[in-house]
C-alpha cells in the first residue's frame, strides 16, 4: 500500500509544485517514489505507477504548459519503467549505501535520457555534438536539484517502514 502512496504523492508533489516552480524544479520524489515502487510494491502491478505517471505528463505538458506531447515523452517513460527495475536490484533488505547509489543513478539517467531526447526531438539546439553539449550545459542548474531531491526523498521512502514498525507497540512486532 505504501508503494502506491508514495506514486500518488508523487504526482500530487508535480501539481503542487507548479504553484511556486521557480523554487522547486525538479525537486520532486517521483525517482524516490519509482524505486521503492520497484522494491517493495506488487511485481505484477509495475505498470502501475508507469500509466500514472505518464499520464500526468500528458495533463501537464498539453494542459498546464501547453506544449504538444512529443516523442521525447516516450524517453521518460522508458526512463520510469527502467528505475522501476533498479528498484527491483534494491529488494526489500536494501542498506543505506544501496539506496543512495540508486537514487543517484536515478538523478544521473534522468539527467542524460531526458536531456539527450529533448536536443534529438526539438529544434532548440544544432543536431551536432556541440548543440548535444550545450544542451546538456543549459540542463545543469536543474540538476543538483534532481540529485538532492532523489537523494532526500529515496532516503525517506525507504525510512517509512521502519518508522511504522518502531511505531508499533512492541506486542504487535512480535
Amino acid at each position: 500500500m505504501l508503494a502506491y502512496l508514495f506514486v500518488v504523492l508523487a504526482i500530487a508533489t508535480r501539481f503542487l509544485l507548479l504553484l511556486r516552480p521557480e523554487m522547486w524544479l525538479n525537486f520532486t520524489p517521483v525517482g524516490a517514489a519509482l524505486l521503492f515502487f520497484g522494491a517493495r510494491g506488487p511485481r505484477k502491478q509495475a505498470w502501475v505507477p508507469v500509466l500514472l505517471l505518464a499520464g500526468s505528463d500528458v495533463v501537464l505538458t498539453k494542459f498546464v504548459y501547453g506544449y504538444p506531447y512529443t516523442l521525447d515523452h516516450l524517453a521518460t517513460i522508458a526512463w520510469y519503467a527502467a528505475v522501476l527495475g533498479l528498484g527491483t536490484l534494491l529488494g526489500r533488505n536494501a542498506g543505506p549505501a544501496r539506496i543512495a547509489g540508486a537514487a543517484v543513478s536515478t538523478a544521473v539517467s534522468f539527467f542524460a535520457i531526458s536531456n539527450f531526447a529533448v536536443w534529438m526531438t526539438w529544434n532548440m539546439y544544432p543536431h551536432n555534438f556541440s548543440g548535444l553539449v550545450a544542451c546538456y550545459a543549459a540542463a545543469l542548474p536543474f540538476f543538483r536539484n534532481e540529485v538532492v531531491s532523489d537523494l532526500l526523498f529515496s532516503a525517506v521512502v525507504f525510512s517509512v517502514p521502519a518508522i511504522i514498525e518502531l511505531a508499533k507497540p512492541a506486542t504487535a512486532r512480535v
